[in-house]
Order: C-alpha cells, then sequence, then structure tokens
C-alpha cells in the first residue's frame, strides 16, 4: 500500500496511520473516509481508534529513498492521504516520531506534509526542524475558501519551511492569495505600529512605513471535487488562481475540474482528471524548485 500513486503531483503517497476526524468543510465529503469505510475500518471521528501499520509498511520509503539515490531523481511523497499528521492526539505520538525519524533517513524524498491543523504544526514539528528547516520536508495547509485561506496560510507561513504550498481542492469559491504572495505589502496600521524599522515578524519585514512579506506561499494546487456529493467548482475561481499565480511567479498545478463542471463539459474522465479534456489556459502543472532542496 502507498507506492505509486494516482496523485498527479506526487511519486508516492505513504501514510503512518489511518483515520482522521473532520474539521471544515473541505471534509464533508471526505473521499479518505469513502476508502476507509469500504474496507470496513472504523478509523473515523474523534473517539474512533487509528488504524496502525507493521514495519513492513514502514520500510517501503526506504526502498523509494535507495531507488530515488541510485537514479539522482528525487521523489515527492504525500503524506498522508488518510490521515492529518498534525492531528492532536496522544496515542499518535509515538508513531509521529517514528515519521520524522523516516524523514531524516530519506533525504532523496520530498515529504510533502498537508493539513488543516495549521495551530498544531509548530506545536508538533521538531524542535529542530524549526531551527533549521529540513529540506526534503515541505508544509502545506488546505484552503477550500477565502475564510479557510485568512485562518490557515498565516499559521502556515510562520512556521519555516523550504516549500509552503497549498491545495485548493476542494476548491469551494474564490480565494485572493494575494496578501501571502513573497513581497506582498501593507500599512503599519495593520500589524506592529510601534515596531521599529527592519523588525522582522511572522514571515514579516518592516520597511518604513510598510511591512513585506519575506517568506511567502511557493506552490498552489488546484482542484474541484470528485466523488459522492461533489460540490461545484466555478470555473473563474480557478481561473483566478491560476491569474494570481502567474502574475506573482508562483508555481502552480491545476490538477482536475472535479465531477460536477467535468459532467457540464462532457468530459469522458468523470473527476476531470484527463488535461487533454481542459481547455488550454488550465493545462498547467508547475512544481516549485526550493534552492536548500
Amino acid at each position: 500500500m502507498g507506492e505509486g500513486t494516482k496523485i498527479s503531483w506526487a511519486h508516492n503517497t505513504f501514510n503512518p496511520w489511518w483515520g482522521c476526524s473532520k474539521v471544515s468543510p473541505a471534509c464533508d465529503n471526505c473521499y479518505a473516509e469513502s476508502v476507509a469505510n469500504r474496507w470496513d475500518f472504523n478509523v473515523w471521528g474523534k473517539k474512533a481508534p487509528r488504524r496502525f501499520f507493521t514495519e513492513k509498511h514502514w520500510n517501503e520509503p526506504l526502498k523509494w529513498n535507495r531507488a530515488a539515490e541510485a537514479e539522482k531523481i528525487r521523489q515527492r511523497v504525500f503524506c498522508a492521504s488518510m490521515a492529518d499528521v498534525f492531528e492532536l492526539r496522544k496515542d499518535l505520538d509515538p508513531w509521529r516520531e517514528k515519521l520524522w525519524d523516516l524523514v531524516e533517513k530519506t533525504p532523496w524524498l520530498d515529504w510533502m506534509l498537508l493539513t488543516k491543523r495549521e495551530k498544531a504544526i509548530q506545536k508538533l514539528l521538531p524542535a529542530a526542524w524549526l531551527k533549521a528547516p529540513r529540506p526534503n520536508v515541505w508544509l502545506g495547509v488546505t484552503a477550500e475558501n477565502q475564510r479557510r485561506a485568512e485562518e490557515r496560510i498565516p499559521e502556515l507561513l510562520s512556521v519555516p519551511a523550504v516549500v509552503h504550498w497549498i491545495s485548493a481542492e476542494p476548491l469551494l469559491g474564490p480565494i485572493n492569495f494575494e496578501p501571502w504572495f513573497y513581497g506582498a505589502q501593507h500599512d503599519v496600521t495593520h500589524d506592529g505600529v510601534d515596531a521599529p524599522d527592519g523588525a522582522v515578524a511572522g514571515g514579516e519585514e518592516r520597511t518604513g512605513d510598510r511591512w513585506f512579506r519575506t517568506t511567502g506561499i511557493d506552490w498552489v494546487i488546484v482542484g474541484g471535487e470528485s466523488g459522492a456529493g461533489a460540490r461545484r467548482m466555478d470555473p473563474a475561481w480557478a481561473r483566478d488562481i491560476l491569474d494570481q499565480c502567474k502574475r506573482h511567479h508562483v508555481a502552480v498545478h491545476f490538477k482536475q475540474k472535479g465531477q460536477v463542471l467535468a459532467a457540464e463539459m462532457g468530459c469522458k474522465d468523470k473527476a476531470g482528471k484527463d488535461s487533454s479534456e481542459w481547455p488550454a489556459e488550465f493545462q498547467i502543472q508547475e512544481f516549485p524548485e526550493p534552492e536548500a532542496a
């Protein structure tokens, strides 16, 4: 389980455990929950147990790392498709520690950590990583609409990482990412009015009467929802995000139209993943190039 993936932006997926609980609208039609239910695993909800794995499972990334090193080609690993690494549960702590150790042992794998629990990132990452971000750890949050972007992105950017990324999937509304791109500025009256010139805080630096972002979003993934109960992604929302990223020279990856829009457009692929069925403006699947990696 885990080797290879149909996800267009990763080479492999790895789950340190299965199970989670819902925290926002993006979770309403959770694909991972439906997969777990299909296998008759009762692992969803705050009180449900989580499903853990044997050493055979944990050894798989070591194999991927050896192969990547032999080929001198880095591999992207999405962690975790069936869980949230930053879920605050004590029973997960030893497995999280095991994961951090695995990440350290696999320098040829770029570990893509995605969460909807932005406030837990700084609490749960190893202290050493906060002081010296690991070159193979990409930190991301889900932002399905403007409200979740405003809640999660500032918390994400306050934690150092070689790549800060956003999953705008399922995209449930328009989002303005401009305040969080590198170099974005705002007046001092918005924050830290008494801070001296040159002050640095939360990925921003004060210069004269402005604050400028010194840490910003490096990568945005955009996609519509698929599966039972899928909600419609307005193509205008996606188009606007693609335009924002282009203007600010930020890597952007369009993943899929989603089930509703794909049906409206008469796509053969039900989830709208076939890029040959996309308008030319959506045919963009870029990746960030971290300097420290």
